[in-house]
């Protein structure tokens, strides 16, 4: 899905935010913990809506739903800190697209996950295609140079 994108190079992401670590996101050993690095790449996706997709007009947020997160945990991150989190379209299907994202603190990747998200008619749990409008904001995500 991401084959062509290197998520663990700052470059490769259209969108960014930031996350404070706090100390109740560490493990035993002083690490943040998977569940901390999982919200933050939960951030990115809702800061990557807030940023790409809510000026569309219409309630068209509603009907999506992640059905594939994979992660590869990368580095150790610590507390105290910030961590940015990037964000790309790496793939426009019909139904459903895909995301590229990445968790860095102090310029290193800790962290890079590939996300599947389907549009779905919440009174049929049946997927539907993307509206035109989502699809245009979802295609100029794709690549760095219409970034931020």
């Amino acid at each position: 899905m991401t084959d062509d994108i290197d998520l663990t190079v700052c470059d490769a992401f259209a969108v960014w935010t930031t996350d404070t670590v706090r100390y109740g996101d560490l493990d035993p050993n002083l690490h943040v913990n998977n569940g901390a690095i999982n919200q933050f790449f939960e951030d990115g996706r809702v800061s990557f809506r807030q940023q790409r997709l809510s000026s569309i007009d219409g309630d068209k947020l509603t009907g999506f739903a992640v059905v594939k997160f994979s992660v590869s945990y990368r580095a150790p991150a610590h507390y105290p800190g910030e961590v940015e989190i990037g964000t790309i379209v790496s793939r426009v299907g019909g139904s459903s697209y895909g995301l590229g994202q990445g968790v860095f603190q102090n310029g290193v990747c800790v962290a890079t996950a590939e996300v599947v998200t389907v549009h779905f008619d919440p009174q049929t749990s049946s997927s539907k295609p993307l509206p035109d409008d989502i699809r245009a904001a979802l295609e100029s995500a794709m690549n760095t140079d219409s970034a931020n």
